[in-house]
């Protein structure tokens, strides 16, 4: 996850070059994006979420993958304290992710617009997510040279399927546990095709 502290000024700057939702550009575009949005910002941060976080999140009783990232982006604006921000909000239960966020927020008075989609409708999401998306390939990357070629990683790519049905035995760590697939093939119960698990997740 990623956020940028950046003055208003400057996001026609940012349509200029061309930045917009990262799952709209390519690779490439992404990457040149990402050394002009750094350079750009007065500050930006960017977390990266370990598949135990979220295994631990799904394990709670407080928690699940909404509230895990609000407290993450809750890190990120209490780390940046702009006087305003616009957050993309996982839900479409706007109003009840807003409330959460804003208890989890040291400024309780700041002008914040939550939206779903906000990545789509907003330059400065949209330049935080091409942040977050060049650092979850550059992770995906460290994690190819350490265990071989797994894909894109998402269950729509054979390549993954094929490396999580001979690897999750040998490689545990870099799995999260409570993903229904891995819990699938550690329980036995593989008999199903995997290519049927068509979720993509975040």
């Amino acid at each position: 996850m990623a956020g940028i502290l950046i003055e208003e000024s400057k996001l026609h700057e940012l349509k200029k070059m061309g930045v917009k939702d990262s799952k709209l550009l390519a690779h490439s575009k992404r990457k040149e994006l990402f050394k002009k949005i750094v350079l750009m910002a007065k500050e930006y941060s960017i977390i990266i979420i370990e598949p135990w976080e979220v295994d631990e999140a799904l394990n709670s009783k407080k928690l699940n993958l909404n509230w895990l990232e609000a407290h993450k982006s809750a890190q990120i604006i209490n780390g940046l304290k702009p006087e305003r921000v616009v957050i993309d909000s996982p839900s479409n239960n706007v109003v009840k992710y807003k409330a959460y966020l804003m208890d989890l927020l040291d400024n309780k008075k700041i002008k914040a617009v939550v939206e779903h989609k906000a990545d789509v409708n907003h330059v400065e999401c949209s330049a935080a997510s091409i942040l977050a998306k060049v650092t979850r390939e550059d992770e995906v990357e460290k994690l190819k040279k350490k265990y071989g070629d797994f894909g894109s990683g998402y269950l729509t790519d054979p390549l993954t399927i094929k490396f999580m049905k001979e690897n999750f035995e040998k490689h545990p760590e870099i799995f999260r546990k409570t993903w229904a697939p891995y819990k699938e093939l550690v329980n036995g119960k593989n008999q199903k095709n995997l290519s049927d698990f068509g979720e993509v997740e975040k």
